[in-house]
């Protein structure tokens, strides 16, 4: 996965983003899809912290998780378009849902504005004490042998981290049986408990338990290895020639006023471009990896493109 160091003109520093007054007094509220203590939730309130004092403004998280964070961005397609509700969005809703569900109740495309991408992200592949602690290949032999006990968990239904976990499975000849959760810290606390012996989601949602050894991240599936986790291998270097990233990004409803995402996006840079953000964030496993409105809607085309094949090609038929 490309890594970028985002950098800013010195010029954008020097504008404005306070709100008017009328605007100072009202909240901004950042949805998240998923539950409390997850990749998502984490992210957002690092970042919210930030937008307080560039927008002069109260800032809240809200979490609603369900479906994999299409209940959060259906309700966004129904708000006004006033930059006073805006979603944390993960790149699964956007760019692999329009292609599973025929009856997705948004339009990935058109009911949604870009405003600034946060960070980007690979998946980790993470067993817990149900598996054999043991390398990536050695551990899909072992559920090769053991196939009522190949079940991988991820964050939701419907997910990047769902598919990453059905492209594994495709690319290895395994055959896993996925279990879906509603968010990572679930999935992650049902891992530690020894209840399932794999899981494929984020960094961040099994990374401090990696570091207290209740759990063993064994691969990355990043086109390199990831700086939280210098002594990880991707999954290429373990002999699976298979990679898979994604995204975090903040969107408004459709047909938000240029200069009112424009003021977001400042805001959001200017979060990104602070160190202690940017030391948080890649904590987290994550890649703080800005992108304004443009490039994000650039992006959010690219990657639908790329995942449609291979999600087809899956055969998963939601339930």
């Amino acid at each position: 996965m490309k890594r970028r160091i985002f950098s800013a003109a010195a010029a954008a520093s020097a504008l404005s983003l306070a709100l008017p007054a009328s605007g100072q007094d009202r909240t901004l509220k950042l949805i998240v899809g998923f539950a409390p203590g997850g990749s998502s939730d984490q992210l957002t309130r690092i970042i919210a912290d930030k937008l307080r004092a560039s927008l002069g403004q109260n800032v809240v998280v809200e979490n609603k998780p369900g479906a994999s964070g299409r209940v959060s961005m259906a309700e966004l397609k129904r708000l006004p378009p006033d930059g006073q509700t805006l979603v944390m969005a993960t790149s699964g809703t956007l760019v692999v849902a329009p292609w599973l569900y025929p009856n997705l109740p948004y339009d990935a495309v058109k009911d949604f504005t870009p405003i600034a991408r946060a960070a980007s992200f690979d998946f980790a592949l993470t067993i817990g004490p149900a598996g054999p602690q043991r390398d990536i290949k050695h551990v899909l032999a072992w559920m090769k042998a053991n196939p009522d006990k190949a079940n991988f968990a991820t964050s939701g239904a419907g997910t990047l981290g769902h598919f990453t976990g059905v492209l594994l499975s495709q690319t290895t000849g395994v055959n896993l049986t996925h279990i879906p959760y509603k968010g990572g810290a679930p999935a992650a606390q049902d891992l530690v408990a020894g209840l399932l012996p794999l899981m494929v989601d984020t960094a961040s949602e099994t990374l401090e338990h990696h570091k207290a050894g209740r759990v063993r991240i064994v691969a990355v599936t990043g086109q390199e290895r990831s700086s939280a986790l210098p002594d990880v291998p991707t999954l290429k270097e373990a002999g699976i020639n298979m990679t898979a990233d994604g995204y975090f990004g903040l969107y408004g409803p459709a047909g938000m006023q240029p200069a009112v995402v424009q003021r977001i996006e400042r805001a959001v840079a200017e979060a990104l471009r602070a160190q202690d953000v940017r030391d948080r964030i890649s904590a987290l496993g994550l890649v703080p990896d800005y992108l304004d409105s443009s490039g994000l809607k650039k992006l959010q085309a690219e990657q639908l493109k790329r995942w449609e094949q291979p999600v087809k090609a899956s055969g998963f038929k939601p339930d």
